[in-house]
């Protein structure tokens, strides 16, 4: 054999004497139909001529036979969000484990784009979605259509970080981050709090807040409606809100915002206004992401386990093609204290 061609199907059947047929259910098809296929000692043979002589699937003529791809499309608002970026990485790592190429588009939270991309996906035969884009709205409300109608065209997805409706997903539990961040703050002796809630469509600023506030009304604390500020999840917006709430003689002595980056914004914000954080205001994040421990008055935070939910995601995904129905997962959060907020105050 000239071993300065590729091995193809055909080369690899001539020098062992089977049938092509054979050495393709070996090579490209699954476990069963190697078993299938072949004595155990044959299906040895073929693998290790195929591995000397560097033999590759033709994933175009395997998609043929199997109708699969192996292929996932995953969607998120911008992979320039860390806490995006590290969820992704987690089925990135997992998909190659399982034999999957993963690809990811951003869609800027907008819902055109979110469809268009999807569609785009689908034509190029993906085997499955995963999304961390998901729009969802409070109990009661209409569900999500462009969800609706990938579950009625049965498209294999999963969603991730957010949940809607009753669709298979893989979060954090934010109720119970946000009440792990209410006690906190309670027991370090605040009372006068803001919270920045994020996004109205997207359910962790949602489910973070709503946990908050509930520890805190069980605990006789209100928090004033001029203190609960829907904004984006940036620091932009963050910096922007805490100059606003900071500004006041009347300002508050706590702030908990549902990610980190409208935290680092706030620190920003009490830095520009002679503020210290942890001294003269209390500041509390979301998601624990690398930057938290890293910044000179290091921030408090509830730790996502980010890397473990895109892995879960995509084990999740896979158990649907496989035919399961796998129930939503979510996963515990975990209070990472540091020094914007450890100091107690009498009153």
């Amino acid at each position: 054999m000239n071993k300065s061609r590729p091995a193809t199907l055909q080369s690899l059947a001539r020098q062992l004497g089977l049938n092509v047929s054979t050495v393709s259910r070996v090579l490209n098809g699954s476990e069963d139909d190697a078993r299938g296929a072949a004595a155990p000692d044959t299906v040895k043979r073929i693998r290790a001529l195929a591995a000397e002589l560097h033999y590759q699937t033709n994933p175009h003529a395997a998609s043929l036979k199997t109708r699969r791809s192996r292929t996932i499309g995953v969607l998120v608002p911008r992979l320039s969000d860390m806490v995006l970026a590290t969820i992704y990485e987690g089925i990135d790592e997992a998909a190659a484990e399982h034999g999957y190429l993963t690809f990811v588009s951003n869609t800027q939270d907008e819902p055109d784009k979110q469809r268009k991309l999807i569609e785009m996906a689908l034509a190029r035969r993906v085997d499955g979605l995963i999304l961390g884009d998901a729009h969802s709205a409070p109990a009661n409300a209409p569900p999500n259509p462009l969800l609706a109608e990938l579950a009625r065209r049965e498209v294999p997805f999963v969603l991730v970080s957010r949940h809607a409706d009753q669709h298979c997903a893989v979060t954090c539990d934010d109720l119970e981050g946000g009440r792990l961040a209410a006690k906190h703050l309670l027991d370090m002796g605040h009372r006068r709090i803001a919270v920045m809630v994020g996004e109205p469509f997207a359910s962790t600023g949602r489910d973070r807040s709503e946990g908050f506030f509930g520890y805190c009304a069980q605990h006789g604390v209100k928090v004033p409606a001029r203190w609960r500020i829907e904004s984006p999840f940036d620091t932009d917006a963050g910096r922007e809100i805490g100059a606003r709430l900071l500004a006041p003689a009347d300002r508050p002595t706590a702030i908990f915002a549902v990610n980190d980056f409208l935290a680092v914004g706030v620190m920003g914000a009490a830095r520009d206004h002679g503020l210290e954080a942890g001294r003269d205001v209390a500041i509390v994040g979301y998601n624990d992401t690398p930057l938290a421990g890293a910044l000179p008055i290091g921030l408090t935070t509830i730790h996502s386990p980010m890397h473990q939910m895109g892995r879960l995601g995509l084990e999740l995904l896979l158990r649907k093609l496989a035919g399961e129905q796998p129930d939503s997962q979510r996963l515990p959060p975990e209070l990472v204290v540091r020094d914007s907020s450890n100091r107690k105050i009498s009153g």
